[in-house]
């Protein structure tokens, strides 16, 4: 059987990943469908739609996927397109929950993906699976001039809070507790001043900085 699947389409940060796995071998592909799919003009054309079946084609390619096996992909929207796609060309396709053994893979690889975009692994593991709106908005603030384009600002959720977010600056000083500096990425040990964005979206929310990493604006 053959399973597909996405990961990190409701992540703020970074594209989306998306797996091929034969259960039987555990043979994998995966690509990335890339950030500016998730921007205008391109995501309200949903062209990540034709990727996403570029890629697939990819994977039966590598996998040497045969119209013979089951392909169970993911009911999700990302396969809209794929699932008629595939059904077109012949192969047979169920619509289902996607579980291990390619659920855990494809997650983790999404995970080892973000990561390299620049996103602490700590503060991953601290948003949760799967990446939570409010805490990722965090980390693109406290460095927007580079972190902004990694971002999904094609969506409605991008749209609706980052034209209302009141954001404000000051500086403080704290004597003591456990903070990451979100621009550096590196601990601030107290006590020590430091600079702090304050925003709102469904709620108050802060971004801690070193004294010395400059505001980006």
């Amino acid at each position: 059987m053959i399973q597909i699947d996405d990961a990190g389409s409701g992540s703020l940060v970074g594209g989306t990943v998306i797996g091929l796995l034969r259960t039987s071998t555990l043979e994998y592909y995966y690509e990335v469908i890339p950030i500016k799919y998730f921007k205008s003009p391109y995501f309200k054309e949903k062209k990540f739609e034709d990727y996403c079946i570029k890629i697939i084609e990819n994977g039966i390619k590598a996998l040497n996927i045969s119209k013979y096996e089951e392909i169970n992909i993911c009911r999700g929207y990302m396969f809209n397109k794929a699932r008629k796609h595939l059904s077109e060309k012949g192969y047979t396709v169920i619509s289902s929950k996607i579980t291990d053994p390619l659920q855990t893979l494809i997650e983790d690889t999404f995970k080892e993906y973000i990561i390299s975009l620049g996103v602490p692994q700590d503060y991953i593991d601290y948003t949760k699976y799967p990446f939570h709106f409010h805490k990722l908005l965090r980390w693109v603030l406290a460095d927007p001039s580079n972190r902004i384009k990694l971002c999904k600002t094609g969506w409605d959720s991008w749209q609706k809070y980052i034209n209302n977010l009141n954001i404000q600056r000051h500086t403080d000083y704290i004597l003591n507790g456990n903070y990451i500096c979100l621009k550096c990425g590196y601990k601030i040990t107290p006590p020590a001043k430091i600079k702090v964005i304050k925003f709102f979206t469904n709620r108050e929310y802060y971004v801690y900085l070193h004294y010395n990493c400059h505001f980006s604006q």
